[in-house]
């Protein structure tokens, strides 16, 4: 069956409809022969030319006239001779196959107008995303105001449908102009598609009958429903109600009268019912959040995937035996694993008792908690850091990076590497200028190639820096964590810098990355750090990122008893903001009170704010 429950036997406008006679060796999804065509052409083996067509049109020769000439042109293709339906003596109708079935096919088309405002929206890979988290980004996004019908996930992907044709439109035009966390751009497809419910609703007596039906299946002691192999129900059969669980109408249905009358309800059996999906039980959940126990046995359930859709109940008996999926899998604990991974509290599967599953009380979080800020350690290290990052970011922003010599070690290591996407070509992607140095490892399997990536050597590393695009980091964008020494001689320091920069030249002038810097660095002769080691990732900034970066405003005249900026070194000023927690202003003064050494600051400025002297105002942003 195709699509739509079309089968793949009817008409088929491309080739004029299958002929009812069939051929050696071919199946039924081939085109027609040249011979096979409607009669007015068989004759003579070739079509109509322009000319015989007007002609036709105009009245002038008539088609059949034409080809009933006796002296037919040759043909090279066509069978030759008579069809057997046109010998002499064969007087059997004519079936000009396709007429008829065509103009039928094209008024169906036409006089479908629901099909017509009715869209079916799509994520590719949306199932990893929170429903509301998803719905929240598009609704914010979308010009026009929407309403997502019919939610749900198929294998990774997520659809629902909306019957506005301009809300189509506009979630079409926001396709990939939204990013997730993760940094990925959120992909939207919409297609003109039938009513996402069965058009023949069931009738206000039918679901009365329906009611009744499962009034009498219902054990109230057990507070357990029995829907098995409902459609051949006596009291159905008698009313003559066609009730198949498989149709959507009719689980909703079922599921409706459930929460109607019994959202207390502890066990469900809707075996020998021919399911083949679950997508229309995906809000039983809901509709009966106390269930426990759920037969699904001898259906035709076919992949295990069909259990993503109800998993959001706390099952702690399910029924499968019987179903094509049970088959799929090499031995017992990959089955047992596979189902417990949607229901880890299970503790009965077919009937059998599995081991107690390992679980906790606190449930799992559904988004990451925030970002925390810096971490530093201790204030030496802090200090050490802070200075060190003040004055590399002076440099690495600056006209010429050549100062950057003096940060690195003579046998210093660097690499630069962007995302791979799967089936995208970075070179073509925002970010192809960074892409021919990118040393992904994930994407990257020949050694060699990986070697050739790596900068080594001092001189090679501050070259290859100096290629790169020139920018503008945002100091107040940066996050610092440090893991400190990581050997015993105390003598290396590694931490890491997260942030936001832009770009202040070139073709992608003013576009806003985010980073994330490894540095290893050792003790340097004038006590600062020396860099043994550099690894940068470069990626877009997603779109919250975008509205925070270079958000801070530029400082300016206020009625606080501190003098107004002069002119001085705003990096390291901001630096120092980031490093104190004071505001632009008591930077600044503090700085220039220690004629600018940033050392010499941070020790005065961790002196008095242990002796309680710093005032509060001095913290006011």
């Amino acid at each position: 069956m195709a699509e739509g429950g079309r089968s793949f036997y009817e008409h088929d406008d491309r080739f004029g409809g299958f002929s009812h006679k069939k051929h050696k060796g071919r199946g039924p999804f081939r085109a027609k022969m040249f011979s096979e065509g409607p009669n007015r052409y068989r004759k003579g083996g070739y079509g109509p030319n322009p000319r015989s067509r007007f002609e036709d049109e105009d009245g002038d020769v008539a088609m059949s006239d034409a080809y009933d000439l006796s002296h037919s042109r040759f043909a090279p293709y066509s069978r030759g001779g008579k069809r057997r339906d046109e010998r002499p003596g064969n007087t059997k109708e004519k079936h000009h196959v396709g007429v008829h079935i065509d103009n039928s096919s094209h008024k169906r088309v036409e006089g479908n107008d629901d099909q017509k405002s009715w869209f079916k929206v799509t994520i590719p890979h949306g199932k990893k995303y929170d429903q509301a988290w998803l719905m929240n980004v598009l609704q914010r996004a979308c010009s026009v105001p929407f309403t997502a019908i019919q939610y749900h996930c198929d294998q990774s992907r997520a659809h629902f449908y909306v019957d506005d044709p301009s809300a189509s439109k506009a979630l079409k035009q926001v396709s990939r102009k939204c990013t997730d966390r993760d940094n990925f751009k959120i992909t939207v497809l919409t297609r003109p598609c039938a009513p996402p419910f069965n058009s023949k609703e069931m009738k206000d007596e039918d679901i009365e009958h329906f009611k009744n039906c499962m009034q009498k299946r219902y054990d109230g002691s057990q507070q357990a429903l029995d829907m098995k192999d409902l459609r051949s129900d006596p009291d159905l059969i008698a009313n003559r109600v066609d009730l198949i669980l498989g149709r959507r109408s009719n689980m909703h249905a079922m599921l409706q009268i459930i929460e109607d009358n019994v959202p207390e309800l502890l066990a469900l059996d809707i075996s020998k019912n021919k399911l083949f999906k679950l997508d229309d039980m995906s809000s039983v959940h809901n509709k009966a959040p106390n269930l426990k126990i759920l037969n699904l046995s001898n259906n035709q359930l076919k992949t295990d995937r069909e259990l993503d859709k109800i998993k959001g109940l706390k099952l702690e008996e399910l029924w499968l035996e019987g179903n094509p999926l049970c088959h799929s899998f090499r031995d017992k604990n990959m089955y047992i694993s596979a189902v417990r991974e949607r229901f880890p509290k299970l503790l009965r599967l077919d009937g059998h008792e599995l081991p107690p599953p390992i679980t906790f009380d606190v449930e799992s979080p559904t988004v990451l908690p925030p970002c925390k800020g810096s971490y530093l350690g201790n204030d030496e290290i802090k200090v050490l850091i802070l200075r060190f990052l003040q004055q590399y970011y002076t440099i690495y922003d600056g006209e010429d990076r050549q100062g950057l010599l003096n940060v690195y070690h003579d046998e210093a290591c660097c690499s630069l590497s962007i995302p791979h996407v799967q089936g995208q070509n970075p070179s073509r992607s925002s970010l192809g200028e960074y892409f021919k140095d990118s040393r992904n490892i994930r994407k990257l399997r020949d050694p060699t190639i990986r070697l050739k990536l790596l900068k080594h050597k001092r001189l090679n590393v501050v070259g290859f820096l100096n290629e790169l695009p020139r920018t503008q980091h945002d100091l107040n964008s940066f996050v610092v964590g440090c893991c400190c020494s990581i050997c015993e001689l105390n003598t290396l320091l590694c931490f890491v810098v997260n942030g936001i920069f832009k770009e202040v030249e070139g073709q992608s002038r003013d576009s806003v990355r985010a980073f994330s810097r490894t540095f290893i660095a050792m003790p340097g002769t004038d006590g600062g750090l020396l860099l043994v080691n550099d690894e940068q990732f470069i990626r877009n900034a997603t779109t919250e990122e975008i509205r925070k970066a270079f958000a801070t405003p530029a400082p300016t005249p206020s009625s606080s008893p501190v003098p107004a900026l002069a002119s001085g070194p705003q990096d390291m000023i901001q630096a120092f903001v980031l490093f104190s927690g004071m505001n632009a202003e008591w930077s600044h003064k503090c700085l220039q009170d220690n004629g600018w050494d940033f050392e010499q600051a941070a020790q005065i400025f961790l002196k008095l704010k242990a002796e309680g002297k710093i005032p509060e105002v001095a913290f006011i942003k």
